[in-house]
């Protein structure tokens, strides 16, 4: 049995290799602070930092240049947002032609700094998943985990049972085979109609470049859904719902973490078990 802890989850451990630590608390991902170590960015107790070093609670830790306290950072809590991402802003932390970002438009943290869960294309909208944990944020992305991705999707064009057939069969891209899990239609008028689609990757425009292999254009594209995590229907673009306890537990629980089990396991619209259909009416909060 696990012990209730609340929203005090610690988001990392000392005694665990170095790269482990640094992305658990939300420095960087798993790959960025193995890059920062094989570039000499790192130091411990004035030694430049070795991939699988351990770090202790005495260890004195410099990050491009600047000390880093291990043991406040250690006592964060674990965060997670469902952030609604608009057309227009970029999923990154510096634009050379000062585009909007989606970092600008999140709370402010002390002593960590927000990952997000895979990117979003500047013309695609919905949801995205930001949270302090790295090692959260790693698994979540990791293609052996093959987290399930939803979009509502509005195609311009005439789409064929044939069409269907082959994107849920497989089409060969210049980087590799790709399929949708599932292709439900969505309603529509005219020229445009809409569709959910399923897949379990994330590689670069994967949805709209699966569409194109077919001759056809998606003129507009929502992320609704990310593993159980839903978009919620109320959530308007540039705002965010934080996660409570027991929706941060099913989402750790899906990628194999140890989560805190909260009483109840009450399911909101934004939350899904494999094969749920239950859903209720969600509501948002804007941090400020």
């Amino acid at each position: 049995m696990l012990k209730k802890q609340s929203d005090h989850t610690p988001t990392g451990k000392i005694g665990d290799r170095i790269q482990k630590v640094l992305s658990q608390l939300g420095l960087g991902s798993r790959r960025q602070v193995e890059t920062w170590i094989s570039e000499g960015r790192v130091r411990v107790n004035g030694k430049l930092a070795n991939l699988g070093d351990r770090l202790k609670g005495t260890d004195q830790l410099v990050l491009n240049g600047r000390p880093v306290d291990l043991l406040k950072r250690i006592g964060q809590p674990l965060r997670v947002l469902v952030y609604y991402k608009p057309e227009g802003e970029l999923v990154t932390r510096r634009d050379p032609k000062a585009r909007p970002i989606i970092f600008t438009q999140l709370p402010r943290l002390k002593q960590a700094r927000w990952i997000a869960v895979g990117r979003l294309d500047i013309n695609t909208q919905g949801l995205l998943i930001v949270t302090n944990n790295g090692e959260l944020a790693n698994r979540l992305m990791h293609p052996s985990r093959q987290i399930e991705r939803e979009y509502a999707v509005r195609i311009l064009g005439q789409v064929s049972e044939e069409v269907i057939s082959n994107l849920r069969s497989g089409v060969l891209l210049d980087d590799g085979e790709a399929r949708f899990e599932d292709i439900q239609t969505a309603g529509g008028e005219g020229a445009n109609r809409w569709y959910k689609v399923v897949l379990r990757e994330g590689r670069n425009r994967i949805v709209r470049r699966l569409w194109e292999s077919q001759g056809l254009m998606v003129s507009r594209l929502i992320r609704v859904r990310y593993g159980p995590a839903l978009l919620p229907v109320n959530l308007k673009p540039r705002t965010f719902y934080e996660l409570k306890d027991q929706e941060k537990s099913i989402l750790m629980e899906c990628v194999g973490m140890q989560h805190d089990r909260t009483e109840g396991h009450d399911i909101t619209e934004r939350w899904q078990r494999p094969g749920s259909k239950r859903r209720t009416t969600a509501s948002r909060r804007k941090e400020k």
